[in-house]
């Protein structure tokens, strides 16, 4: 049976796999990013946003020129 710690990182790695998703869409554009965020759970969502922030800086910055309205789609 798993514990809560291998659930956690289980939750964790799925949320950086998600993240680096995101990262390579931004190439494709904004509804693209979009599109992958609205299967998430609203954890997932939080945390993709969290890594990928962390990991691309840079890229996240794009993201957020071209959606300022980003925020939204975390509800």
């Amino acid at each position: 049976m798993d514990t809560d710690e291998e659930l956690s990182d289980s939750w964790w790695e799925r949320v950086k796999y998600y993240a680096r998703m995101a990262i390579e869409r931004v190439e494709n554009g904004v509804e693209s990013v979009k599109e992958l965020l609205s299967t998430l759970t609203i954890d997932e969502r939080c945390g993709v946003i969290l890594e990928f922030e962390d990991v691309d800086p840079d890229k996240f910055a794009q993201l957020v020129a071209d959606a300022p309205q980003w925020t939204e789609w975390m509800a």
